[in-house]
């Protein structure tokens, strides 16, 4: 029954997507601001406990519904929160609109849409076309790692509560009021990312370019300190075909495309990640056959 959940709750979520709706973000912002307002010192802790109270009351009522035979009361809670948890509202029209600024051969406008949605240290400081997008590339991928994948490991690990304190934590690190409290959230969320990040590197593999990923994708896999950005660029990179990832390289080789480089490069890695959740799909499937969920 998980399995149909999600499944159910995925292909809504896509919808809800395409047309921006459901964001949760506004969501944390208020009940963060509510309960560390930004004068007060740096405090951690209150986000933290905010974030597994939450996530411990829902494993309590899952527990207590199972135990009871009413596991069927949970389905309908479980599929509203993975809607509510999972999607990424407004990177469609996003991803659209940097593609068509590309094409027009608009970097300074393309720079001008995508620049808010960037990790804070890479903000206001426009660089070369080929740096811009590489770091939209990434923080595409971190985004859809973070909103999708993420939720769907723990989901399936340890159900909605490891999946709701999967995704406080990543609000934490990106919403919590106290500037300086955002770096210890995000330490929590590199750990909680540490090994469905590297699950999806050999989703990239399978689905992608094997070969590939096996000469430069593996390396960054298996290396315990290497953070989730890094592991899903080197991944994605080398499980693509055509320098999807490599602009200059692509650029040497077909001049008269670049142009059109930006679409078709988030063409592939929107491709890459809709093959990659199949694998996912395939393997809780057999997880389910298998009996372990």
């Amino acid at each position: 029954m998980p399995l149909l959940i999600f499944l159910l709750a995925y292909l809504i979520r896509r919808r809800l997507d395409a047309l921006g709706r459901w964001d949760i973000a506004p969501f944390f912002r208020l009940v963060f601001h509510r309960a560390a307002p930004e004068p007060e010192p740096e405090n951690a802790t209150t986000g933290l406990f905010l974030v597994f109270v939450a996530a411990l009351l829902l494993t309590v009522m899952d527990w207590s519904w199972a135990s009871r035979g009413l596991a069927v009361i949970g389905y309908p809670v479980d599929l509203f929160l993975l809607l509510v948890l999972m999607g990424a509202p407004g990177w469609h029209s996003l991803v659209k609109i940097y593609g068509d600024a590309w094409q027009r051969g608009d970097m300074q406008g393309a720079w001008h849409h995508i620049k808010d949605s960037l990790p804070a240290h890479e903000r206001g400081q426009a660089g070369s076309p080929d740096s811009m997008h590489l770091s939209f590339s990434t923080q595409l991928l971190t985004v859809v790692f973070e909103r999708y994948f993420l939720i769907v490991f723990w989901y399936a690990v340890g159900g909605i509560g490891l999946a709701v304190f999967a995704r406080g934590v990543v609000a934490l690190r990106d919403l919590w009021p106290q500037p300086a409290a955002r770096y210890r959230f995000a330490l929590l969320a590199e750990i909680v990312s540490w090994l469905p990040v590297r699950l999806l590197s050999f989703s990239f593999g399978l689905a992608g370019d094997f070969s590939g990923w096996l000469k430069e994708g593996r390396r960054y896999a298996l290396t315990p300190s290497a953070n989730a950005r890094t592991v899903l660029f080197t991944a994605a990179n080398s499980a693509l075909s055509g320098y999807a990832l490599n602009p200059k390289r692509f650029a040497s080789l077909h001049p008269d495309d670049w142009l059109d480089f930006g679409r078709r490069s988030l063409r592939a890695i929107r491709d890459l990640l809709n093959r990659s959740m199949l694998v996912w799909v395939c393997l809780l499937a057999l997880l389910v056959l298998a009996g372990w969920l």
